[in-house]
């Protein structure tokens, strides 16, 4: 520093002290005289109206409470989960052919059984009625070898002929019986293959979109099929819970309680639709530390969609007579969790409480909170305990 500006330093140094001992030093004369006294600003005694009506945080808060109920309360585990069908069939034809037409329309439902598509038959039908007339064939040719056996029979007791003769007609008679089943054989053979050129819907259920259209060669057995058929009513939810939820859900499925499941959308704010747990894994996954459920929904309306994503809530039990509260009202903060409480004075008083199950906005209060208490729910940003509030009744109470 200069030596110029030295002397300004100083001077600015000497000020700023002169200033506060006049700002700070007591009065000459006491306040009763009218003068300022120790703590007082001097040039006169503070304004008439200074204190608590300009002081912000004299003044009570305006605050709106909620009292805490008490409700049944579901005892939930949530979870994601998939859509899952309860069967999907690609169909397939059974035989080789051209497809000479389609009784269906993409993406309808179809019944089991229904006619959906047909295959050119006339190799069928001829095939069919080849191995049927070999059958009329061998059918005639066992008449009369039947004609001449009854013959033989006749002059065999009569010793005309050798017993040789007699058995190699019998021989003969079994021949074309052996024949002719097999060949009733083929013809059910032929039959069935002839009724293959009929593809029908194994499971009712709707379908996708056709792989194949009509005019072009099938090939039986084809992988990339006709059109498959998605079973969508009933369908399944395949979810996943963590390892240490599972004694509590397997006391509730061992029990026989039938347990309801709730499919929620993707950002969990409308349900779609109920079911009931039907089955659990038969093992943990080691990687996750979790284990598959599934659950069956009716689905008649189709509300689930496969390969949905869904937000899943398994109601495991009830929790009768719960003290709950809106989970809006929870603060978190170094002591835990914890709400403000308005008491019979009218002041704010912090609770530290024990929290349990959760259901659809509301918390179970284990521990630090009677049914009735008055808990904060808006203004809490201005309270400190012992704070005095205004309760805020909403316009539609008056």
């Amino acid at each position: 520093m200069s030596l110029l500006k030295k002397p300004f330093v100083l001077a600015a140094g000497l000020a700023v002290a002169v200033a506060a001992v006049y700002w700070f030093w007591p009065g000459a004369e006491s306040a009763a005289a009218g003068k300022p006294g120790a703590g007082q600003r001097p040039g006169g005694a503070r304004p008439a109206g200074a204190g608590a009506a300009n002081n912000p945080w004299a003044m009570p808060v305006p605050v709106r409470v909620i009292e805490a109920g008490s409700t049944d309360l579901k005892v939930q585990i949530k979870a994601i989960g998939t859509v899952t069908p309860l069967n999907t069939v690609l169909v397939q034809s059974r035989v080789s052919g051209p497809l000479q037409q389609v009784y269906f329309k993409e993406g309808e439902k179809v019944e089991a059984g229904q006619l959906l598509a047909q295959i050119d038959p006339a190799d069928y039908k001829t095939e069919l009625a080849q191995v049927q007339g070999q059958k009329e064939q061998n059918v005639a040719l066992l008449k009369s070898a039947e004609q001449d056996l009854e013959r033989f029979a006749k002059l065999k007791e009569q010793n005309t002929i050798a017993a040789q003769q007699m058995n190699a007609q019998q021989a003969l008679v079994n021949q074309l019986k052996g024949a002719i089943k097999s060949n009733q054989a083929a013809i059910d053979a032929a039959a069935l293959q002839l009724s293959y050129t009929q593809i029908k819907a194994p499971i009712s259920g709707r379908l996708g979109l056709r792989a194949v259209d009509p005019g072009n060669l099938i090939q039986a057995n084809s992988a990339e099929g006709l059109i498959t058929i998605t079973q969508s009513s009933p369908i399944a939810v395949v979810f996943t819970i963590p390892e240490t939820q599972l004694q509590q859900v397997r006391t509730a499925f061992r029990a026989g309680v039938a347990l309801s499941v709730e499919a929620w959308d993707r950002a969990e704010q409308m349900p779609l639709a109920n079911g009931t747990l039907t089955t659990l894994d038969n093992q943990i996954d080691i990687a996750t530390g979790t284990l598959k459920l599934k659950a069956e929904f009716a689905n008649q309306n189709e509300e689930l969609f496969p390969n949905q994503f869904v937000n899943v809530r398994l109601n495991v039990a009830v929790q009768n007579a719960a003290v709950t509260i809106p989970q809006d009202a929870v603060q978190y903060g170094a002591q835990g969790t914890y709400v403000y409480m308005v008491d019979d004075n009218n002041k704010a008083q912090i609770r530290v409480l024990k929290l349990g199950a959760v259901d659809n906005g509301l918390v179970a209060v284990e521990e630090g909170l009677n049914a009735g208490d008055k808990v904060v729910l808006e203004g809490l940003d201005r309270l400190r305990p012992d704070r005095e509030v205004e309760v805020i009744q909403d316009a539609s109470k008056g």
